[in-house]
């Protein structure tokens, strides 16, 4: 398991620097030093959000957030458009309807990303809906939504804009406040490759506005009483301590190397990912132009199992890629390529699956993916 190299759309390899933090002395968490530690995290999680919002971490997943945003927000009855085009639009849809909320569907072909056109034309049919939900970079599909030209729309609406943006903060472009998003959420587990189990929200002042008249139900993600407890450093509720070291080191990562370049870094590893799997005559599955950042989805070769494929990587290589969720289960693998994950990483992948490919009889030329994971490289030195 120590040499299992995770190719997989998250949880990423852990820097050992962030393992290392996790394992100092647990502090009390209502004492002044976890308070700092708290102030000091949360502070570069808006830095990273880029908003001058204060930001919140919830132990919990990534979900935790989503259901955080959702329950502080809709009560029964309220109208709310879910753009839903891959399994996790599906879940703010479901965590919609399980607050007693009206879904309007904006729905998207898989593969695809949304169209503002059309989105523009549902705010149009429903302006009084109270929030429009998103998600960002969709790695079921392996799709980016345009959530900045979605953001220019809705600024001519009271409508709030909610987007999670789990598998794309720190990997793609994310600006809360330049875009507009009420609330954003994200996790831990990904971009900002620190271990899963913590999740973080930011929220606008008009979102601020609309959870305080709010009478959620929610008890352990209540956004009112963790304001409360945020004002004087502390959580509502025993928070990890040791994923908030976890937390701290990432995110100090994430700015030591710089956001931008982070984000270039990104860019880069996904074009390399992407002509990597051309040069083997793989097909990719997401539509040309809607392709994320973060991860990539291939079409499984003919005449190849996922367990065949996925399979050989995990056991003979010791690499673990992602197969497909739902609908894609056998049809789809999937390449993270987010965190800390760069050449090196994807090269040892890429000559790992073309000896996949070769021993189920496939043909090209060998080490033609490598030849263009370095182009790829070199060109954005």
């Amino acid at each position: 398991m120590e040499d299992t190299l995770l190719m997989i759309p998250g949880p990423t390899t852990v820097p050992k620097r962030v393992l290392d933090a996790m394992a100092q002395p647990i502090t009390n968490h209502r004492g002044a030093l976890y308070g700092e530690i708290l102030d000091e995290t949360t502070a570069m999680m808006s830095e990273v959000f880029q908003t001058d919002n204060k930001s919140y971490l919830l132990t919990g997943s990534g979900t935790s957030a989503m259901e955080a945003a959702i329950a502080n927000i809709v009560e029964k009855g309220d109208k709310v458009i879910n753009v839903v085009g891959g399994k996790f639009g599906e879940r703010l849809q479901q965590l919609t309807e399980v607050f007693g909320g009206e879904s309007i569907e904006v729905t998207v072909p898989w593969g695809q990303a949304a169209d503002p056109a059309e989105i523009k034309r549902v705010m149009e049919e429903n302006d009084d809906a109270k929030a429009l939900t998103m998600i960002h970079n969709e790695s079921s599909t392996a799709v980016v939504n345009p959530i900045k030209e979605v953001g220019e729309i809705m600024k001519d609406y009271d409508t709030l804009f909610v987007v999670d943006t789990v598998s794309s903060l720190a990997g793609d472009n994310v600006q809360v406040d330049g875009y507009g998003l009420d609330i954003c959420l994200s996790g831990s587990q990904k971009c900002i490759a620190a271990p899963p189990g913590m999740s973080a929200i930011t929220v606008s002042d008009d979102a601020w506005n609309v959870i305080d008249k709010v009478n959620s139900p929610t008890y352990y993600l209540d956004m009112k009483k963790m304001r409360k407890s945020g004002e004087k450093s502390q959580t509502p509720y025993t928070p990890s301590v040791s994923m908030t070291y976890a937390m701290r080191e990432a995110l100090s990562m994430v700015l030591e190397e710089g956001l931008d370049n982070r984000i270039k870094r990104h860019h880069t590893g996904a074009e390399a990912t992407r002509t990597a799997a051309k040069a083997l005559g793989l097909e990719l599955f997401a539509r040309e132009g809607d392709y994320s950042n973060t991860l990539t989805g291939i079409y499984l070769p003919e005449g190849v199992s996922d367990s065949q494929l996925r399979g050989t990587m995990r056991d003979k290589y010791q690499i673990e890629l992602a197969g497909g969720q739902d609908d894609l289960k056998g049809k789809i693998f999937r390449i993270g390529h987010m965190g800390i994950t760069g050449l090196h990483e994807l090269s040892m992948t890429f000559t790992c699956l073309e000896m996949t490919l070769k021993e189920f009889g496939f043909e090209f030329e060998a080490g033609s993916s490598i030849a263009n994971l370095q182009e790829a490289y070199l060109k954005n030195m």
